[in-house]
This record gives C-alpha cells, structure tokens and sequence, in this order.
C-alpha cells in the first residue's frame, strides 16, 4: 500500500489517542454485526472485521459489548460479564492488528431500550427512573441505587476483560438515549436521590463509570466516550447540554465520539443510522463546536461516505477522525483505495439501509445490497479464479446481470453483456427518480464501473433472443431479463377509469390528474415515493397501502422518514386497502383485515404500485439449451435489488 495520498494527506496522517497511535483517521464505528452467538466472538465476525482491518481502516469499534446481565438488549449481543469471553476476542483482537488496524470495544447498557431476548419474552428493563420508552413500548424500574453500584463495576470488570484480551481501549456508550444518557436526561431521569436533579447529579453515573474504568485498566489503555449531540426529540438532549457534559468529562476521556439521535422515539432513531434523505457529514458541524471546547480527540460518524468528505472535515479542523461505517460495509477496500489515489474505483454507500442495518433489525447477519460479500466473508472473502476461462454471455443489464458480469470477468471468464435499452441500470433507473432517492443511481454507476474494470464487453441497445445465443454459442448464459409494472389481471376496471403505473408515473409517460389515489400493494419504497412527487406537485393524494402501514416493507428508519415527509404534504394514508376494481371517479378496495368494502370516491387517477411481473420468455425459451442457463433477479421472481445483486453473485460463482 502506498505510504502517502496526494488527495488525501491529512485522512491519511496518523492519530495518537491516548497511549495508541492509530495509522490514519478512518473509523469502523460500533454496529451491531448479528454476528454474535451465544455472547461471544465467532469466526464470521472475525472474519467480517479483519476484511475491513485489510482494507486499511485506521481504527475499528468493535460492536456494543453487555457489562451486566440485564444488558441484554438482543438474543446476538456480544457479553463481556465473564472470562468465556476472552477466547474470541483475543482472536479478534490479533486479527485486526495483524493488519495494522488499532481495535476499541464498546461497553454497553441499553437501560429501558430492550429490543427482543431469545426466548421472545420481555423481561425486566431498568432505568434511571421508570419513564417509559416510546418506541419500543418499555416502561422500566428505577434502578436501585445498589444495582447502580453493580452496573458501574460491571464496566470496569469488562474494560478489564477487553485490556486483557488485547484490545486497544474501551469506548462508553452514552449516545442514542442508552442507559448513561438516561441518566443524563432531565427528560428521563426523575430521581431524587444523588443521581437525579442537578445536571452534576444526572451525570454522577457517567463519571463514576469513567473512574471506575480508568482504575481498573492499565496505562495506555485508551477510554472514550460516545454521546449524542442532539437527539432529535421533544425535550430530550440537545447540543447545548451535551456539549456541558463532554466538557465537564473530557479529562477523563482520552476521546469523544460525537453522533445524534436516540433509541427511544421514531424522530430520534432515524439518526441512529441516517438514510440518504440526510445531508452528508451532516454533523460535522457539532464535532466543531466540541473540538473547540476540549483538548482531546474528537471523532464524528453521520452520512460521511466518500474520503473527499471526510478529507475536508478533518484537514479543516472540525474533527481527527471520521467514522466511516456504512463506506466501509459497501467496499471494505475504500481506505487502500482512497490511499492510492484511487477514489473512482470506490464503492460509493447509497445510504438505502436495506442490509446494513435492515438486517440487524431482522436479526441476521448484516450485508450490504451493492457488495454482499459483506457479512458473507467465509464464504466469499477470496475471489475463486476460473481453472477453466469460460466464454459467457449475460443477458439483461440491471443490478443482477451487471453484478453477474462484473464478477465472473473478474474471475477470468470471458464475458459478453448484452442491455435491451439504451443504458445500463434497469429497475434501479427508475428508482432514482423518486423524492429524496437520486443516490440510488449510485448503484448503476459503481456496478458499471466495476464491468468496465473487471473487462466485460457491453452492448447496448441489443435485444437477444434465442435464436442469437444458439449462434453465438457461449459456454453459459446467464438471463437476467427483469420484469415489467404488474397491472392485476383479476381488477374489475372500468374503460371510463383513468389507470396508470408507478412506473408511467416517474418516466413521465402519464397525465395524472388533480386527485389521486395510489394502490399500493408492495409496501414499499415506490407507493410512498410516487405519493411524496404527486403530492410535491400540489395533487390530492390518498395512499391505499395492502398492508399494516405505509412502508412496511422498508427498514424503519427510511420508512419513518418517508412517512413523515408524505404526512407534512397532507397526503392520506389508508391501510388494510386490498384493491378491487375503478371506474371513472372511484377506486375500490376490501378491507384485509374484515373484508370490508373500501370505497375512495373523487378519484382522477388511479395508479397502480402492484409490484413487478417476471419477464422469464428468454429463460423459458433457453430450456434444453447445451450449455449452463442460470436464471437471476426478477426475472425469476419480483423482490428487490439486495436480491438481484447477490443473485449476480452467485451466480458468477457458479460458473
């Protein structure tokens, strides 16, 4: 790797953080992996770290790790609450530094933010006081003033543990209203007793962690802090308060590590992981005013994906580092990349959520829907080179067929891909038209990059039947033809009914009029999308969604955000709207849930979000073909693109 950028000189100058020097200022923030079994290390998460450890990340924050029994806020929750877990992390920990990369741990207590157990019970939360939690419905006990002391020495026991199984530090996790925030809000904490009232009282439980820490681990064992600046909630923490109580810490703190946001509400989660509708490097800003105040390193995360980005936060003062989670989840190579001057090559995060934290939220192994090799690495960590070159030709130019082509030319076939239209990108064209969503191209654009690097031979404009594959004769084909708008055949509609596509809608191919109803069968991004540009553009709109809720498809997060933006432009949302028919002024639906007859009078238009239908004549028509025929994306069955792309994957390596 070279040893010096001339984009990026300062991302790429070293940091010392109390007694550790770290190689560069990009960082790997604490997020959960799900990775975790049983409380401990496994070989796919050492697996998915070091991966990011050889791309050149300064410095990792390994996820949340439980100092108490009753921190157990998922069933994959790493536990530092006795020695069974020096074992892993010692692996983990020499893993990560066999490749340069400094490692901290994150000392954890959710407080009252309990999200599930393993049994599927709730159990017992505890809090500051028993203020409930409003998004996820806890209403918790006050912690007895004892427990509190078992809590404070549970971290120092952990911090112990992680200096003893080779870890470089320990960060407290005092941001997105977990337990040491609870403690710290006067929206919260209600005590009246030494750990409640005044704001030296609110903070007496984070200080006496702080100590606690630093008397139970060596020198040069670096302790940090994260906390949120502004949790984004009526009357929760803002920048103001947190900025007094990193102050009144930071001599104890070799670090600060600032971010938004809360657990505890919907407005606040968003900023736990902030999709794409948040500006980039969006606080930045705040990690300023901090690195005004105090003399100790300041690190900030928040939407900063690109090394131009996070180049200028750090060369012009407003932080020493800059955590670059997401960037790293979508291309583990970014910091070799971006040191070689490379930054082209750099799989750009689009920020869609989908199989970061979607997948936490699911409960399986986090990915990411541009490189699904993420959180896959046992598996796919080395790419197979091809004994036998095959000559192979890819049949459709979406994220499915572009990931196929990108990823067997790079394994040594021979690889031809032929796109019907006259650009590459399929479905995700259409995708990036909607409100708020244009960095979803980004996928179109690092996919084709990579089949312009890996050699792959595109053409354009060029529709193949089978016909042309028998007189081509490759070794294998590889169809990924995609779909169309569903248009239900089973619909009662009118002629005098006015109906369009999702999909005529944002190609501009429709005259839709001043009300609009939006049947909406998927859930999905699209029927929110289309109502958020309808409504934008003054229409009455009412969103019938066959479903619980707007979104429900989505990760919260997007969805949340979407539906508030939909809900500022007045648009109705109607859900359990099972659709049944229109004529020239009314859409009608059943109620899926009793039944019931819907009727949505006054209706203009009527647009139809129903999903994707299969476009499979090519692979119906290669049936018998000699050689290898390998159907992908929604040309075998409608999802989304995290499907197609690893569909590509698989595929390729199936050759």
């Amino acid at each position: 790797m070279p040893k010096t950028s001339q984009l990026f000189p300062t991302l790429f100058s070293p940091l010392k953080i109390g007694g550790v020097t770290i190689q560069n200022r990009i960082l790997s923030t604490g997020h959960d992996t799900s990775m975790a079994h049983d409380g401990h290390v496994t070989d796919a998460m050492i697996a998915y770290h070091e991966a990011r450890a050889r791309g050149g990340a300064g410095l990792i924050v390994s996820q949340v790790v439980g100092v108490h029994e009753t921190a157990r806020y998922t069933s994959h929750v790493l536990m530092g609450t006795d020695d069974s877990c020096l074992p892993g992390l010692k692996r983990l920990a020499s893993t990560v530094h066999a490749h340069g990369t400094r490692i901290f741990a994150q000392l954890f207590h959710p407080g009252r933010e309990i999200m599930e157990v393993a049994d599927g019970t709730a159990p017992v939360a505890y809090s500051a006081s028993a203020t409930p939690s409003g998004r996820f419905h806890v209403i918790p006990r006050a912690m007895p003033v004892r427990m509190i002391h078992e809590v404070v020495a549970g971290y120092a026991a952990a911090a112990a543990r992680m200096q003893t199984a080779g870890l470089d530090g320990v960060e407290i996790v005092a941001s997105h209203g977990y337990l040491p925030a609870q403690f710290l809000s006067p929206q919260v904490n209600m005590r009246e007793d030494d750990y409640g009232g005044s704001a030296e009282n609110r903070m007496r439980f984070l200080r006496e962690i702080l100590e606690a820490v630093r008397a139970a681990t060596g020198d040069g064992f670096v302790i940090g802090l994260r906390i949120s600046g502004d949790e984004h909630t009526e009357g929760g923490m803002d920048e103001a308060g947190s900025l007094a109580v990193i102050r009144a810490l930071a001599p104890k703190l070799d670090y600060v590590s600032v971010i938004a946001g809360t657990s505890a509400t919907l407005s606040g989660a968003i900023h736990i992981v902030p999709p794409m509708f948040e500006q980039t490097a969006y606080l930045a800003p705040f990690a300023h005013v901090v690195k005004r105040a105090v003399d100790i390193p300041v690190m900030v995360a928040g939407r900063i994906n690109q090394p131009q980005e996070a180049e200028g936060i750090v060369a012009s003062g407003q932080a020493d580092m800059c955590g670059m989670t997401r960037a790293l989840i979508c291309d583990p190579m970014m910091p070799g990349k971006a040191k070689a001057d490379k930054p082209d090559d750099i799989r750009a995060c689009i920020g869609c959520n989908q199989a970061c934290i979607g997948h936490f939220h699911k409960g399986v192994p986090i990915s990411c829907i541009q490189f699904p090799e993420s959180g896959r690495e046992l598996r796919y960590s080395a790419l197979r080179m091809a004994k036998t070159p095959k000559s192979v030709m890819v049949i459709g130019g979406g994220p499915a067929g572009m990931k196929a082509a990108a990823t067997a030319a790079a394994m040594g076939h021979h690889v031809t891909l032929h796109e019907a239209a006259a650009q590459l990108g399929g479905q995700a064209l259409l995708a990036q038209m909607l409100p708020g969503r244009s960095e979803f191209g980004g996928i179109v654009t690092n996919l084709s990059a990579e089949m312009r690097r890996a050699g792959v031979t595109v053409h354009l404009n060029s529709a193949v039947t089978a016909e042309d594959v028998a007189q081509v004769t490759p070794d294998a084909v590889i169809v990924a033809t995609g779909g169309t708008a569903r248009i239900p055949q089973e619909m009662e509609f009118s002629e005098d009914a006015h109906i369009v596509t999702a999909w005529d809608v944002l190609r501009s191919h429709a005259n839709v009029g001043g009300s609009v109803t939006i049947a909406d069968w998927r859930a999905d991004w699209t029927g929110l999308g289309v109502a958020e540009l309808l409504a934008s553009a003054g229409r009455r709109v009412r969103l019938c969604v066959n479903g619980t809720h707007a979104g429900e498809m989505l990760q919260s997060y997007v969805r949340d955000t979407m539906v508030g933006r939909v809900q500022k432009l007045g648009v109705e949302i109607i859900p359990y709207a099972q659709l049944y028919g229109a004529d020239g002024d009314t859409a009608y639906f059943i109620n899926a849930a009793n039944g019931e007859a819907m009727l949505v009078e006054q209706t203009d238009t009527l647009v139809l979000a129903q999903g994707t239908e299969v476009s499979d004549a090519l692979l119906l028509a290669l049936d018998g073909y000699d050689g290898q025929v390998i159907g992908i994306g929604d040309c075998m069955a409608p999802r989304t693109a995290e499907e197609a792309v690893l569909d590509g994957l698989k595929a390729a390596w199936a050759l």
